[in-house]
């Protein structure tokens, strides 16, 4: 569920780059303009920082015994 905009922005954020990059081409120094190699790594590094930033929060909220949670309230 909360991967969802994380997609949708990589994707969108995919797309934008390539165009940006195509206005950039001259200021580009030996690297293409669609570099895969960069593309999928920067891709890479955010999904993965967003998965980390979602999973400790997730992971410790599951930890907690709703029973006691519930009472201390």
């Amino acid at each position: 569920m909360g991967m969802g905009p994380v997609v949708v922005g990589a994707v969108v954020g995919f797309v934008a780059s390539f165009a940006v990059a195509r206005l950039l081409r001259a200021e580009l120094f030996e690297t293409p303009p669609a570099d895969p190699v960069v593309f999928g790594t920067v891709a890479l590094i955010l999904i993965t920082s967003a998965l980390i930033a979602m999973g400790l929060p997730a992971r410790r909220a599951a930890r907690i015994d709703p029973a006691i949670t519930l009472r201390a309230e």
